[in-house]
């Protein structure tokens, strides 16, 4: 009880944040003194109604309990350590991955339908829950899915396979029906407390872009809809950062129709996406259930590609 109690009150230990601010705060999803910190003065003020002076204020004192200053090199080297990885039941995928999906980034998987994005989904939510000695880090798992497509009995079905309790499997997966786009952005204003609270390691937004795409229709809507999409990716690039998560989205692909020669497959959602989330990976369907996976871009792994099976036990080796 004594620890909830400090929970609760975290946020008014910011310089100028008393309980009707804390109140608004929280119902406007800013449960955590790091929420605050990295918010912008116009965000804060708009949410809570209060002036940008005031605001900026306390985001400045936020930032001073948590000491977000600039730092040298080796500092930053020695925070890159704390990053894990999550087995994604393929030695091969895990190979071209670095050792797997890495946390304090956004990893993404796109490619067209039936291609397995879902079902690596549905595998990570699983493994993730695994001791760190089997690929795993222990941790719970936010799930938003935005087409319908999560399966809980898939979900028991890889446990099982993995000597892992189905029933606790599936009570350390938080899932949320997105709806539409603001629906969407909700809910990930809604994580910061759910994080500290279920020991999340692990995000999955499946997918990402799919409300956009059609709230959104037409060249007349593309700028509206591309700023809230650079929002959303940047709120989940915050969170993966804060608090050492894994976040792995889904994305559709379009069809270039410019292109004559080559691949004319990209994914949709253009150059925010592709300049926000951290590790693209793009796969296809081939025969008796593989797939092939390969790195198309990423700040530390070089191109590379692996084959893969799903099988009914989950994501296995080829």
């Amino acid at each position: 009880m004594e620890q909830e109690t400090e929970k609760v009150s975290e946020i008014e230990k910011i310089k100028g944040v008393g309980p009707a601010i804390a109140s608004k705060l929280r119902e406007n999803g800013y449960t955590t003194i790091e929420s605050v910190a990295v918010a912008t003065a116009t965000e804060l003020a708009s949410a809570i109604d209060i002036s940008e002076t005031t605001a900026n204020k306390i985001i400045k004192a936020a930032q001073s309990l948590l000491k977000i200053k600039f730092m040298t090199a080796k500092e930053l080297f020695d925070k890159i350590k704390e990053i894990s990885k999550i087995t994604t039941g393929s030695r091969e995928l895990d190979r071209i991955l670095g050792g797997g999906i890495e946390t304090k980034g956004i990893t993404e998987f796109f490619g067209e339908y039936a291609t397995g994005k879902t079902q690596i989904c549905h595998q990570l939510s699983v493994n993730v829950q695994l001791e760190r000695e089997r690929g795993g880090l222990e941790g719970g798992v936010i799930y938003i899915d935005t087409e319908g497509t999560f399966r809980p009995d898939r979900i028991e079905h890889m446990a099982k396979a993995l000597d892992l309790d189905p029933d606790r499997v599936l009570s350390n997966i938080i899932y949320g029906r997105a709806y539409s786009t603001d629906h969407q952005l909700f809910l990930v204003k809604k994580l910061d407390e759910i994080i500290v609270k279920n020991n999340v390691k692990l995000i999955v937004v499946d997918s990402v872009v799919s409300h956009f795409r059609s709230e959104f229709p037409g060249r007349e809507s593309l700028v509206k809809r591309q700023q809230k999409l650079n929002k959303h990716l940047h709120d989940l690039l915050r969170i993966s950062d804060i608090y050492n998560c894994a976040v792995v989205v889904t994305n559709q692909v379009i069809a270039r129709p410019d292109v004559f020669y080559g691949n004319p497959i990209i994914a949709a959602g253009g150059n925010i996406v592709a300049h926000t989330v951290t590790t693209r990976v793009f796969l296809k369907r081939g025969k008796n259930n593989i797939r092939n996976a390969k790195i198309v871009d990423s700040p530390c792994l070089p191109s590379d590609e692996a084959e893969f099976r799903i099988t009914e036990d989950g994501i296995q080796d080829s």
